[in-house]
Order: C-alpha cells, then sequence, then structure tokens
C-alpha cells in the first residue's frame, strides 16, 4: 500500500514537472514565432521591391538609396546616439576626431525631443555669433529640424567654407527665437589651450596652473602633457582643469587624461551594456606624473561625455583618497552612452549606442550627469562672455558697446576654484611647518575657513 503512494506521489510530481515544462517550452516557441526573422526579412524585400517597381518616381531610386534610407529609419528609433552613417558622414566623423573639418563649429545633441546645442566651439562661426549652449536649433535655411536625424542635422550645418547657412535658434532660459546667418569655415579644434587662449601657459601669482580643454580629440591628452610640462618647469603647485562647455570627444584619450593624476591600475571608468562583450574595465596604465598635485575641475551644462568621464573618475578617486580633485561648477550635460562605430562593407557605418558609462564608484552617468562637489551657478551669458575675454582677438570682433561690458567679465567659478586651492595650498604648508613654530591664531581661523568651504 505503502508503496503504491509513493508511486503515486512520484508520478504526480514527474506529471507536473512534465506540464511545467511543456508550458515554458511553448511559450518560449510561441515567443520565437513572434520575433522570427525570417517573416519580417520576406515582409521588407517584398516592400522594397513593390516601392523600386510601383512608386511614380521610381526610376529616380536605387536599391542602395532604398535600403540606406531603411537603415537610417531603423537606427533613429532607438536612440538620438545611435545612427546609420552613410560613406561621406562616416568621413566627416573620422575628420572630427583628426581635429579639421569644414561648418559652423556647434556640437548638437537630442535633449528632451529637442535639437539642441551642447555647446559652440570657440573660435568658429557659431561661437562668434553668439550661439550658447542649450540653445534649441528650430530651423536650419528655412526648414523646420523637428524630424531631422543628428545624421541629416550634422549634414546640413557642414559645407564648403565660406558658403552660408541660416539658423533659427529658441532659447529656453529666455524664451526668444533668433535668426542666424552663419558663414561656414574651416573648422580646425585645438584641443589644449591656455588662459588666453594660447598654449604658453603662463602661471598665477599663487603657483596656479590652468589648462583648458576644448574637447576630446586625437592628440588632447599628449598635448595636455605638454601644457603641464610647461606648468612643471614654472614651479606650478596647483591646477585648474577647465572642462566647462566640452563636448566629450575619444573615450581614449579621457582614460589618458585621467591617468595622469591618478595611481597605476585605478579604475578610470567601466561601460555596461545588454552583451557581456560590452562589459568593459579601463584603468590607469602607470602611475601619473601628476598624481599629487592639487586639482579644480571646472564643469557645466556645457560639459558632457569624454568630461564627465574624467570629472566623475577624478571627484571619486578623491574620495577614495588616490588623487587631489575638487570639482566645481554646475551640473554636467549627462551624456553617458557608448556609441560604438561599426564599419560596413560598402564604406558606411553604424554608430550603435551599446553600453552606458559608470564612474568608478558605480554612479551612471547618462541622463544624470557629475554633481560638483562646489556649485556655483552661472548664466550662458557670462559663460559666453568670459570665453570671449579669453579668445584671442575676441573682445575686437564684439560691437563696441559690448567691449567694455565682456573686458570687466568676471567669472565666479573661477574666483571659487582659486580659493579652493589657496586654501589647500595654505592648509599644506602649515601641516609641514616645523612642530615649535610660533602659529598666528588668525591665519589658523582663515585656513579653517577655506577647509569649510571644501567640505561642503
Amino acid at each position: 500500500m505503502k508503496r503504491r503512494v509513493c508511486y503515486g506521489i512520484l508520478l504526480g510530481v514527474l506529471a507536473a514537472n512534465f506540464f511545467v515544462g511543456a508550458q515554458v517550452y511553448f511559450s518560449n516557441v510561441q515567443a520565437a514565432e513572434k520575433d522570427d526573422a525570417l517573416p519580417s526579412i520576406s515582409l521588407f524585400t517584398s516592400v522594397l521591391d513593390r516601392v523600386r517597381k510601383e512608386y511614380v518616381d521610381g526610376e529616380k531610386l536605387s536599391y542602395q538609396d532604398l535600403i540606406h534610407g531603411a537603415l537610417k529609419g531603423m537606427l533613429s528609433t532607438l536612440d538620438p546616439h545611435s545612427e546609420f552613417m552613410e560613406p561621406v558622414k562616416y568621413d566627416d566623423l573620422k575628420k572630427d576626431t583628426q581635429g579639421e573639418f569644414g561648418g559652423v563649429g556647434i556640437v548638437v545633441s537630442m535633449k528632451d525631443n529637442y535639437l539642441t546645442v551642447v555647446a559652440p566651439m570657440e573660435d568658429t562661426p557659431g561661437f562668434k555669433a553668439g550661439i550658447l549652449t542649450g540653445d534649441r536649433i528650430v530651423k536650419i535655411d528655412g526648414k523646420s529640424t523637428e524630424k531631422l536625424s543628428l545624421n541629416e542635422t550634422v549634414k546640413r550645418l557642414r559645407g564648403v567654407p565660406d558658403t552660408e547657412v541660416n539658423l533659427t535658434t529658441y532659447r529656453p532660459s529666455s524664451g526668444q527665437f533668433k535668426d542666424y546667418t552663419l558663414v561656414r569655415a574651416k573648422i580646425k579644434v585645438d584641443t589644449v589651450k591656455d588662459i588666453n587662449g594660447k598654449r604658453e601657459f603662463p602661471l598665477s601669482e599663487d603657483k596656479v596652473g590652468y589648462v583648458r580643454l576644448v574637447q576630446f580629440g586625437e592628440a588632447t591628452a599628449a598635448d595636455l602633457e605638454d601644457g603641464l610640462r610647461k606648468l612643471e618647469a614654472k614651479g606650478a603647485e596647483s591646477l585648474i582643469l577647465d572642462l566647462r562647455d566640452n563636448p566629450g570627444g575619444l573615450l581614449d584619450q579621457a582614460v589618458q587624461v585621467c591617468e595622469k593624476f591618478l595611481p597605476a591600475d585605478q579604475l578610470v571608468v567601466s561601460t555596461e551594456g545588454r552583451d557581456a562583450k560590452t562589459k568593459s574595465m579601463y584603468h590607469a596604465k602607470r602611475r601619473g606624473r601628476y598624481a599629487s598635485l592639487p586639482i579644480v575641475v571646472l564643469v557645466n551644462n556645457g560639459s558632457a561625455s569624454a568630461s564627465e568621464i574624467v570629472s566623475g573618475c577624478l571627484q571619486d578617486c578623491t574620495a577614495l583618497r588616490v588623487c587631489k580633485a575638487i570639482v566645481v561648477g554646475e551640473q554636467t550635460f549627462g551624456k553617458g552612452s557608448v556609441q560604438s562605430i561599426l564599419p560596413l562593407q560598402d564604406g558606411s557605418a553604424l554608430r550603435l549606442t551599446t553600453a552606458k558609462y559608470y564612474t568608478p564608484s558605480h554612479k551612471v552617468i547618462h541622463e544624470k550627469g557629475i554633481t560638483p562637489d562646489i556649485i556655483v551657478p552661472m548664466s550662458d551669458e557670462e559663460m559666453r562672455d568670459i570665453l570671449l575675454k579669453r579668445t584671442p582677438g575676441g573682445i575686437e570682433s564684439l560691437p563696441e558697446k559690448d567691449q567694455e561690458r565682456v573686458k570687466n567679465a568676471r567669472d565666479p567659478q573661477m574666483e571659487r576654484a582659486m580659493d579652493v586651492l589657496k586654501g589647500i595650498s595654505l592648509y599644506s604648508k602649515r601641516s609641514l611647518a616645523p612642530a615649535n613654530e610660533k602659529r598666528t591664531p588668525v591665519k589658523a581661523e582663515k585656513v579653517a575657513s577655506k577647509q569649510t568651504s571644501l567640505a561642503e
């Protein structure tokens, strides 16, 4: 009797397992049938042939035109940063990273479903005309940008030097529309500059060095090293690394920039995506020459992508006590997704979002940005005046009524950065002073005040 009961229970369990297994199996089969590629490919080729044969102007179309159009549409539905690049567009991308191209000098992205200026590049037609970070481009040559992809937008903005392009922008901060007629120029990007927009790298009276990274191109890390060595030879004791309005660029250059201020093997940034192959970790390959140098990193809403990798890394590594960096300014743009460039056999390529960036403490950058340690707000107009003031010929390019305002423009973010570094310097010198040295209480109070500001 007991044996029959046991057999009955065993058969019941096996039947239940079989039933559940069968349910899972048929569920998977149904899901696979719903997402089977073959019926969809058959539908696509059927539509392709119908359009080619029956479209009223079909004789003007080639199969390549139709396929490229389909690929553009497919990639544009994924996210604002994925796109299909025809051979000409792919060539333009390669020219970007090599540091020279023809256009108006503004970096654009999709933000809140609007075509938005990430940052105008210094010394370019867009910058000189007064286009600012956050401006929305609503028309190009009188045509709405509402349905334009990033690829098509860039194609329309670029062109032969000395040709004109007309833009209409909307500025959310003021609610105003404005028309611009820009003359395209040959855009050569010098990615590393000193405070005067040159490459001389003077030192302040307090032995504070200053380096501005305009974007991350192929030579950025090498040019930064050149600037840092010049400052080191002049006796620099601290550094301001200005990443404001830097729209980003090459990942490997961002890693190499961080590497200069970190110990060997320190994690700089990691990427994670759907595929395990997209999970990567980027570490400093060697101890940085300037790992002990106190730094202030300046950022704002125009700091994006590679700029956010650098500022986020140095901020996290300071918390880990492996470098000395304070981030000052405003919340960054929040563009932290990885676009892999996948060349295709006909000279075209896919720019496909395959992963997201994470800081060393695993904070996601995308749509979040980097929050500064010390927040110092500035308006877009104030920032533009500062950049014009420091750009060779910038003041002279303005109407006479605006020149005096720009000459007297203040930079509160820079001033705060200088205060922070002076406080660190005073504290360091006091810590190294002999134990029997007589100390002045007033100076001690000033140092304490500076340190309080660092902890805000």
